[in-house]
């Protein structure tokens, strides 16, 4: 069953986080004020789907990689606790903060200093979640076929 989840909730994890990016950056450069505030209005509710997704993948990924030496795997856990803490202790935070500010409309220094990091953390889980995937796709390839019930 991991198998099956861990690509597939990774895929929606990863495509999230570039949905909000894309989204972001969109409505800066050619957005009003009012898509902006939408924008970042939504984008904590996204949480909903992101972070199950993130859940179902970690969790999944080291149920495949359990007792595996392959070097790809240790890769993508080395790049697991970046991932993680950039979300929960950056870009989780910015959001919520940049939420609250876009509905007050104050689109202060402090908003666009925030939204900087977040931008830039943002593109960092991005390159790292794009690895991960890559990395994985590789290890998909090299892994034999198993037909019991428990891959």
């Amino acid at each position: 069953m991991a198998k099956m989840i861990h690509p597939i909730a990774g895929a929606i994890a990863l495509l999230t986080i570039v949905c909000f990016w894309l989204s972001t950056v969109s409505a800066e450069l050619m957005g009003s004020e009012a898509m902006l505030v939408t924008v970042k209005t939504i984008i904590p509710w996204g949480f909903l789907i992101l972070i199950p997704s993130l859940m179902a993948a970690g969790g999944s990924g080291l149920q495949l990689g359990k007792g595996l030496r392959n070097p790809l795997v240790g890769v993508k856990r080395r790049r697991m606790p970046i991932i993680a803490g950039n979300g929960i202790l950056v870009l989780i935070p910015s959001a919520l903060y940049l939420s609250f500010k876009a509905q007050a409309a104050s689109f202060d220094a402090s908003f666009y200093i925030v939204q900087t990091i977040e931008l830039i953390a943002g593109a960092v889980n991005i390159a790292l979640l794009s690895l991960n995937m890559r990395d994985g796709l590789r290890l998909a390839r090299k892994r034999p076929a198993v037909n019991d019930a428990s891959a």
